[in-house]
């Protein structure tokens, strides 16, 4: 068998709702994971920044430079239509504060430069000054032949930033703009049209906004890597204009010059950073360089990832787990190792779902550890990819020539992920301990409702409930968040609902049900919410490609019978 180096391999990720690596970036930042987006009372208000917003309104900040980080693959089009439907809220209580009296009465305002009535004050003070960017989770192939760009551009968007209107032939960039590459938020620029509120300014902007989020797409790379990719824009101080592979090792060549004219452009110094992301996906961050590329290569479907070496089934932090393509650990006991039979099956090797538990399937992990990304948003110095260690661009001062010399503090980089994780696993619970966003008690016992704050997250042992240990890979407690091909089953242990076998339906109030698998080439649902009333159910059978449903044997909770297509249940009325 060839080394693993010398190896080609295959296609796209796994999609589980992962948020594993939140836990890691919790010490040095502020962690939103809002759930699945079906909400109690309110279905139509996906209350997406609730937790961000309760970190910023404590900084006394004149500026903030708002990183959109949004997943553009397949079946991410309903989620950024609720992204898109929830802009004017996020973007709107930065910017357009309510008024509150000393007996805690709100008075919104119509625009930011209007004053408050008598004996009113803003909340906080109205942010000014943000400059608001968009960059996709696709970053390209890493050096294998997918996601190169050629089923379409938007495969490879390389974490520049975005100001497409759309993926079509015939879609050009935002208007708006004034030739920028990310929206500049000032409300006090007057063109003589103004009321002097801000109001117009306002809708404008949120305008403009709204149809950069759109412009993103759902045809990208099915390899996302969020992570990866805010930290090529920002952290990464040399990041790569191309990668060639000589000899199965990926070389990564040239400076991606674009990209620092974004980053410099776009990051202010002494600014309020906040990382935002949106994804329904396992992030798929691989590694650059050597041979982790294989992880994502294809040869036309042929390949087969080797098979891992017995000790992973036990234990993937043992030495002795490594790969049938790699060479024995010194002293390991091979005598049960299964390498002389070839290559994984294609049922244990399916190309949509390498991505998720990579050690013990493999006996390599392929992607970047958590650390990288720990190290980027908190340390004043990082590791260029030549191993020397430089200035971190996020406490650095790219611009010398300005005078703006002033350099943010790690306390003032924040970072939120929009993921798949059931929201009744992350929100306040009320005195019976069931949760509830309206009235659950924060930690003071105040019945505030909405998600815990990353301080109670980490008080409550929610992280053990959602992510476990992943360092010795002990699952999560609630069954929903195990990362699994085949349906799982167990009890809620919030909610004491229990999980529901596949054909079910939506019985299950989280995730619908467990669904069939006979081509073990997906994960089951940690949790789905109803299309409607944002967006019309889809027609699968007159939409291929990125639809849930599109197949009409399927036993998806997502998916109900199509009047249109012989009833079969080719109707997507739900989305993960």
């Amino acid at each position: 068998m060839a080394s693993i180096n010398q190896r080609h391999h295959q296609q796209r990720p796994g999609r589980a709702r992962r948020a594993l690596a939140c836990a890691a970036l919790t010490a040095v930042s502020s962690i939103l994971v809002a759930g699945c987006l079906d909400r109690p009372l309110e279905p139509i208000d996906p209350r997406t920044t609730s937790t961000v917003l309760e970190r910023l309104t404590h900084s006394r900040v004149d500026k903030i430079d708002v990183l959109l980080v949004i997943d553009n693959s397949g079946s991410m089009a309903d989620k950024q239509a609720i992204l898109a439907h929830a802009v004017p809220d996020l973007v709107g209580a930065l910017v357009n504060p309510p008024c509150l009296s000393p007996e805690g009465q709100r008075q919104a305002m119509a625009g930011p430069l209007e004053p408050c009535p008598d004996g009113m004050d803003r909340e906080f003070d109205p942010i000014a000054d943000m400059h608001v960017g968009i960059i996709s989770s696709s970053i390209g192939s890493h050096g294998s032949d997918q996601c190169v760009g050629v089923k379409h551009v938007s495969e490879n968007d390389q974490a520049h930033l975005l100001v497409r209107s759309g993926i079509g032939p015939d879609d050009g960039p935002v208007s708006g703009l004034n030739g920028q590459s990310f929206l500049v938020w000032d409300p006090e620029t007057d063109d003589g049209s103004s009321d002097g509120t801000g109001a117009a300014e306002t809708q404008a902007m949120i305008s403009t906004l709204t149809e950069m989020v759109g412009g993103v797409g759902e045809v990208g790379c099915g390899y996302e890597a969020p992570f990866e990719a805010w930290y090529r824009f920002l952290v990464d101080p040399n990041p790569y204009e191309s990668i060639t592979v000589v000899d199965g090792v990926a070389q990564l060549e040239g400076t991606d010059q674009a990209l620092l004219t974004d980053r410099s452009g776009f990051l202010r110094p002494d600014s309020m950073l906040a990382i935002i992301m949106l994804t329904d996906e396992n992030d798929c961050s691989i590694r650059d360089g050597g041979y982790h590329f294989i992880v994502a290569q294809s040869d036309q479907g042929t390949f087969r990832m080797p098979k891992p070496r017995a000790a992973c089934a036990e234990n993937p932090n043992d030495p002795c787990c490594r790969s049938c393509g790699q060479p024995a650990g010194s002293g390991c006991d091979t005598s049960n190792d299964d390498c002389e039979s070839g290559e994984l099956a294609a049922l244990d090797d399916a190309t949509n779902v390498r991505c998720f538990d990579q050690k013990r399937r493999f006996g390599i992990d392929f992607l970047w550890p958590i650390e990288r990304y720990l190290t980027g948003l908190s340390a004043q110095q990082v590791a260029d990819r030549d191993g020397a260690v430089v200035h971190n661009p996020l406490f650095t001062d790219l611009d010398p020539s300005d005078d703006n010399a002033t350099v943010r503090d790690p306390s003032l980089v924040f970072i939120a992920g929009i993921v798949g994780v059931p929201w009744q696993d992350i929100a306040r619970r009320d005195p019976s301990g069931q949760p509830d966003l309206l009235g659950g008690l924060d930690a003071d016992g105040n019945p505030v409702g909405g998600f815990q704050s990353s301080t109670e997250l980490a008080n409550n042992r929610t992280w053990d409930l959602i992510l476990g240990d992943p360092a010795s890979h002990k699952p999560p407690s609630d069954p929903l968040m195990i990362e699994s091909i085949d349906p799982r089953s167990g009890v809620h242990p919030i909610t004491g609902e229990a999980l529901a076998p596949p054909g079910s339906g939506w019985q299950n109030t989280i995730n619908g049900s467990e669904y069939s698998t006979p081509a073990r080439n997906d994960l089951q649902y940690a949790c789905i919410f109803p299309l409607a009333p944002l967006s019309e159910p889809r027609d699968c059978s007159a939409t291929p490609g990125s639809c849930d449903c599109n197949h009409p044997d399927n036993d998806k909770p997502l998916c109900d019978p199509n009047p249109a297509d012989g009833d079969q249940a080719t109707l997507q009325t739900g989305a993960k």
